[in-house]
């Protein structure tokens, strides 16, 4: 059996196991171990613990658990609360003011948390059901919730991007400087589309009430100290590391201590919530974990076979395809996988494969990068089965249902695709900002 057709067994038994239900790192890892024993004997058995103990040598592990720590816990305190009601009394007066602030706050949340369910959460259960019982439209708000949160895996710290530096062996600071622009530039996006919208038709987001903004002034500017918490934790966190004052897992700790103490301050720190948020922590680093693992030890069989060799041949000489032909192929695929898959299983399914042959290529691996998150963005909410679709369907009020969900998302999905069209004709939209402060 020639080793192309092993590679392609190996990747068609992972995808029937993934169809039955499996756990995705079972799946994989499975499929790994039982290759590695077939091909190589009782020695293969060494493959899995050896990528074992390279997991275990990566000190951005270290990294996973302290962002998710530092989200979950800004969330159950309620600062992500705190800063709605600030940008709902100051952007009320604005026609489509609140969905506009909603932008800017999941922007402020992303900048906080690094992952796309924090920022669902707290638009789903906070934003919607205030802008619901101020008239807004809801299918034009319930698009504004699942965009905005989708940037969560763009704008650093992106705990996607650290799994993708740690598994590509890219810096993670070039991959969150990297995500900069191009998130701006979508939410920039998302609040001009809002802003024309409502324009054209008033009736999808009235102007908030006298009653609900009649607040003195010396009110209102007691409310602007919400947004000081979120500024010092993204500093203390993502502006220190970028000056080089403390390294990646440096960094990370000083953000889960901070939003610590900034829950303390706010006299909403308490052993249930901390109970709560370890748990929610713990279980969700275990699986990031378990995922990589098997994503090495399956890609370490993948390159012992030289499927990359094979691929880059079948792609280049046979089909002839040019290069941007098969990073688009690449895209496409990202966009079929999103559909029934969240996008670390994603990463470490396609990550064996793509990751060298883009190298091989001769494309940047951080620019790639801010491609495969982008595209994980459409992939989220994109139907029938996008990620984030079937969360929003979990946590919206009763009066959106899944007919208004499907309908609401085409809109930020186009604005999605132009950025990543943008990204892909203009790479320096993605590596200015990275190279700028690395020649600095």
């Amino acid at each position: 059996m020639s080793y192309e057709l092993i590679a392609l067994l190996m990747f068609a038994s992972m995808m029937v196991l993934l169809m039955t239900g499996q756990r995705v790192f079972a799946a994989i890892g499975f499929v790994a171990s039982g290759a590695a024993l077939l091909l190589y004997g009782q020695g293969g058995i060494e493959m899995p613990f050896s990528q074992t103990f390279k997991l275990f040598n990566w000190f951005p592990m270290l990294t996973l658990p302290l962002f998710i720590y530092m989200g979950y816990i800004l969330s159950e305190s309620g600062i992500a609360e705190d800063l709605y009601r600030m940008l709902h009394v100051w952007c009320g007066r604005l026609r489509g003011g609140l969905a506009i602030g909603t932008i800017i706050l999941m922007v402020i949340i992303s900048a906080m948390n690094g992952l796309s369910v924090a920022g669902m959460a707290i638009g789903a259960t906070i934003a919607l059901p205030e802008m619901l019982r101020r008239g807004y439209d809801k299918v034009l708000i319930t698009g504004v919730v699942q965009g905005g949160s989708s940037l969560g895996i763009l704008v650093p710290p992106s705990v996607v991007m650290v799994l993708y530096g740690m598994i590509a062996r890219q810096p993670v600071s070039q991959l969150w400087l990297a995500g900069v622009v191009p998130g701006l530039m979508m939410a920039t996006m998302f609040v001009i589309y809002v802003m024309m919208r409502v324009r054209i038709n008033p009736k999808l987001a009235p102007v908030a009430s006298e009653e609900d903004l009649n607040m003195p002034m010396a009110e209102k500017m007691q409310l602007l100290r919400a947004g000081i918490i979120p500024f010092l934790i993204f500093f203390s966190m993502t502006g220190l590391f970028l000056m080089g004052i403390t390294s990646l897992v440096e960094s990370s700790a000083v953000g889960a201590t901070s939003a610590t103490l900034a829950a303390a301050y706010k006299r909403r720190l308490n052993w249930t919530m901390i109970h709560e948020t370890s748990r929610k922590t713990l279980a969700i680093s275990c699986m990031f974990l378990w995922l990589i693992l098997a994503a090495l030890a399956f890609g370490a069989v993948f390159d012992g076979l030289g499927a990359v060799r094979a691929i880059e041949s079948l792609f280049i000489s046979r089909w002839e395809l040019t290069p941007w032909q098969v990073i688009i192929m690449m895209q496409v695929s990202f966009i079929v996988m999103g559909m029934f898959l969240d996008d670390t299983a994603m990463l470490v399914i396609v990550a064996p494969l793509y990751v060298p042959l883009v190298k091989i290529l001769g494309f940047d691996l951080v620019w790639f990068g801010v491609l495969y998150t982008m595209t994980c963005q459409i992939a989220y909410i994109t139907p029938p089965f996008g990620y984030n679709l079937f969360l929003m369907r979990a946590m919206a009020p009763k009066e959106i249902g899944l007919g208004d969900i499907y309908r609401s998302i085409w809109p930020f999905v186009l604005m999605m695709a132009l950025t990543i069209a943008l990204v892909m004709i203009f790479p320096q939209l993605a590596l200015w900002l990275p190279e700028a402060v690395r020649g600095y």
